[in-house]
């Protein structure tokens, strides 16, 4: 590339000549785009977080409530002295319970968005 090449792709660049074929986009519409999709992602995050990863995830606690039902282990064979104290495997039950919850009501509205939207 010469410097003619350079200079007249650079002053095209930075003109304020705008093509008619193409799009007009908005800065603050792509800038809104943008926040809404990071927030949407850091929602999806902390739910699937906190549903599978904190304080061993939904399917510890599941796995060891089926063997309390269906075994002759006890909850004290899983650390669980009290409730608010030592409850063993079952710590966080109630942040994962809330996390399948709202992942429940995210998929019934993506479903009727996606419901609705067929033809």
């Amino acid at each position: 590339m010469d410097a003619k090449t350079v200079k007249a792709w650079l002053t095209d660049l930075f003109s304020d000549e705008e093509d008619p074929n193409e799009p007009a986009y908005d800065p603050v519409h792509v800038g809104g785009v943008v926040i809404i999709s990071m927030a949407g992602i850091g929602g999806l995050y902390w739910l699937l977080w906190t549903l599978l990863v904190f304080e061993g995830g939904l399917f510890v606690k599941l796995s060891a409530a089926a063997q309390v039902l269906f075994t002759s282990k006890t909850l004290r064979d899983f650390g669980y002295v009290g409730s608010p104290y030592e409850m063993g495997v079952f710590e966080g039950w109630v942040g994962n319970l809330v996390a399948l919850v709202l992942c429940g009501v995210v998929l019934a509205a993506l479903y009727r968005i996606h419901r609705e939207a067929r033809p």
